[in-house]
Formats: structure tokens, C-alpha cells, sequence
């Protein structure tokens, strides 16, 4: 018979396992630490490469066009490269352009958000590709948030829980998944084509109802989240003082999940609005040089409109698109912001 470890022994097998766990803790935390650190250096990097191309240095002459004189860049350089390597690019100046000279150029400016594209990058705007989005956003939310909201109620609250209801929640989630040039596809044979006599063919409507489809199942699982995460003791105590299903869903339920329904829906939609392969699939322009005024109007969004500048082989076009990615970052950002800051506000509401 083999000995029983005697409490000394007990101490240090304890001791030696403890220690174990503590390295791996440490070493896992390290691990997360370093990625994290990788991720905030690969973003630090894409926005100094965004931010030195909008506001960038530029060889400039003048040029008479429609009866004003409006200047011509020649060749642009970035606003590091101005800033630290002043003299290279005088020299290259001299020897490629020497009639041009070296000015600061911003390609965020007035005009960038009040004209339209144009093929002069000097005299090109991005007002109809910003009005496009928001007129998109508009509609997505319309269309999606009702929906969504409401398939979430009833899968969670009135569906089926035996087999039938698994199967739903599995394709619900796997539709989440899906990319979302399958959805383009779709749109583009159900609204473009079978619809065309609602939608009008190729139009905002039929973009906003397949950006709908895109962010729906995204928002239905949200939805459920929040939904699920209620307390049962809120539902419990409102049905023993004689509540009926719909007065605790709505007096109880909705408001105390609403923060991350929300929440959820914000992000969809940050989603959506830099999507391009759907809006592509269906039919989305490249050039629109007017405002979009109704839901059968034909339009480009701000994704598309980038693409194409970057498409061009003028370097002009691509600080135009880097000053473009700055505005859509800016909007990105601001969204997921009023997102946090809704979510907390309806938390102490409620």
C-alpha cells in the first residue's frame, strides 16, 4: 500500500499547482496585451497613412478653366514626407515641374462637401456620395429596425421552443454569417429585377431593402440577446400581479432591454453603411453629379464613390479617396459614440 501524502507534501503540490496557474495567467495575459498592441499599431499606421495623404503637400500651377483660374495639381506628396524631407521634393520639383510651386493642400474643404465628383480632382466633391448614404441609412433603418425588433419579440417571447424554433435560431445565425455579396445577388434578382416595377430598377430603394437584408439577422440576434438577458424575476413579478403577456413584454421587457437593442441596431447599421458589394451587384453608379429626391431616384454611396477614385491612376484621386475614408471613418466613429452614449443614458432611465 502506498503512503497517504502527509500535509507537508499537500502544501507544496498545492503550491506547484498554484504556480502553474499563475504563469499561465500571466502568460495569457501577455498574449492579450501583445495583440492588443499589434491591433492599436495597425490602426495608428492606417490613419497616418489616411491623414498624411488628406492633408498633403502638392505641386501647384494655375490653370484657366470655364473662365477662372483654378489650380492645377501636378504631382502631390505626403504631409510627412513635406514635413521631413523638404529638400528631396524641392528637387523633384525642379527637375519635373518647374514652373509649379510648393503649397499645403487640404482636401478636406468647403467644396469637398458641396460639389459633386468630377474629372478634375481639384474641382471634385463628395456631397452626392454623402447625401446618397445618408438618404440609404435612412431608409435601412426604417425598414430593418421595425422588422427586426419584432421578429426578435416574437422568437423570444411567443416562438416555438421544441424543434422548430432550434432550426429557426440556427439559420438565423448562419444568415448573419452569410457574405454579403450573396445578399447583393439576391437583391439584385428580387428588387432590381422581379420588383422593378415597385422599386423602379436600380434605385435607392431597392439598395436601402438589400442593405435591410444584410443588417436584419444581425439586429433579430441582438435583439434576442438583450430580450434573453432581462431578468425572469421582472417577468415573474409581473404576471403575479395579473399582468398579461403583452403588458409585461411592453411595460417591462422591452424597456429594460431596449439599451442593447439599440445598442445592436447602431452597429448594424455602422454595418451597413460601408458596404459596397451589394450596392455594386444591384447597381449602384459610380458618378451621380445630383442630390437623390426620392426613394425611385438612381445613387452612389460614400464606399462606391471611394472605389472609383481609387480606381484612377491619378495620385490626386487617391488623397481625394484618403480624405474621403477620413470623413466615412469619421461617421463610423461617431455612430459607435452615440451608441455607447444611448446605452448608457436608457441604463440609468431605466
Amino acid at each position: 500500500m502506498s503512503a497517504l501524502p502527509t500535509p507537508a507534501m499537500q502544501r507544496e503540490s498545492f503550491a506547484d499547482n498554484l504556480a502553474r496557474r499563475q504563469r499561465r495567467t500571466a502568460g495569457f495575459r501577455i498574449f492579450c496585451l501583445v495583440m492588443t498592441t499589434v491591433g492599436v499599431l495597425a490602426l495608428a499606421a492606417l490613419m497616418q497613412d489616411i491623414i498624411g495623404s488628406t492633408f498633403s503637400w502638392a505641386a501647384v500651377t494655375p490653370r484657366e478653366l470655364r473662365g477662372q483660374s483654378v489650380p492645377q495639381v501636378q504631382q502631390t506628396w505626403s504631409l510627412w514626407e513635406g514635413l521631413f524631407q523638404r529638400d528631396a521634393i524641392k528637387k523633384e520639383m525642379a527637375a519635373k515641374h518647374p514652373d509649379a510651386t510648393l503649397q499645403f493642400y487640404s482636401w478636406i474643404n468647403i467644396d469637398f462637401f458641396t460639389k459633386y465628383p468630377s474629372r478634375f480632382p481639384e474641382l471634385s466633391g463628395f456631397r452626392s456620395a454623402i447625401l446618397g448614404s445618408i438618404f440609404m441609412m435612412i431608409l435601412v433603418i426604417v425598414i430593418a429596425f421595425p422588422i427586426g425588433v419584432g421578429s426578435a419579440i416574437y422568437l423570444e417571447e411567443y416562438g416555438a421552443r421544441g424543434w422548430f424554433g432550434r432550426i429557426v435560431d440556427t439559420n438565423i445565425s448562419n444568415l448573419a454569417g452569410v457574405p454579403s455579396i450573396i445578399y447583393g445577388l439576391l437583391g439584385l434578382a428580387i428588387f432590381v429585377r422581379s420588383w422593378e416595377s415597385i422599386t423602379g430598377g436600380r434605385t435607392v430603394l431597392a439598395g436601402g431593402l438589400t442593405l435591410s437584408l444584410v443588417i436584419l439577422p444581425v439586429i433579430i440576434v441582438a435583439g434576442r440577446e438583450a430580450i434573453r438577458a432581462v431578468p425572469p424575476s421582472l417577468r415573474e413579478a409581473s404576471y403575479a400581479v395579473g399582468a398579461t403577456k403583452w403588458d409585461t413584454v411592453s411595460s417591462h421587457i422591452l424597456p429594460s432591454a431596449f439599451p442593447g437593442i439599440l445598442t445592436g441596431t447602431i452597429l448594424a447599421v455602422s454595418r451597413a453603411i460601408g458596404e459596397t458589394a451589394p450596392l455594386i451587384t444591384i447597381g449602384a453608379l459610380t458618378y451621380i453629379a445630383f442630390d437623390p429626391r426620392g426613394l425611385r431616384d438612381i445613387f452612389t454611396v460614400m464606399p462606391i464613390q471611394l472605389y472609383s477614385w481609387i480606381s484612377l491612376p491619378q495620385q490626386a484621386f487617391h488623397n481625394l479617396a484618403a480624405a474621403g475614408i477620413l470623413v466615412l471613418l469619421t461617421m463610423l466613429l461617431s455612430m459607435n459614440a452615440l451608441a455607447i452614449v444611448l446605452r448608457r443614458k436608457f441604463e440609468r432611465t431605466w
